[in-house]
């Protein structure tokens, strides 16, 4: 994060960069996921569902439209 003030990269606040500093890339250290919101199992399943049916209905709009190029 530069000058390690908390705001981010681009002033949005922490885990907004690509995880090039020294809570990225697997270099885990104190302090680092300040800032960040740990969901309940029942958020993370409502969460997880409705991401899933998004994909599945970007899937079934690739599908159709690959059908209509066939024509």
């Amino acid at each position: 994060m530069p000058r390690f003030d908390g705001t981010g990269p681009q002033g949005f606040g922490a885990g907004s960069g690509r995880g090039m500093g020294p809570c990225g890339a697997g270099m885990r250290g104190a302090g680092c996921g300040y800032g960040r919101r740990f969901y309940t199992k029942k958020e993370e399943s409502e969460m997880l569902a409705e991401e899933a049916e998004a994909l599945e209905n970007e899937l079934k709009a690739l599908k159709e439209r690959l059908s209509e190029l066939k024509d």
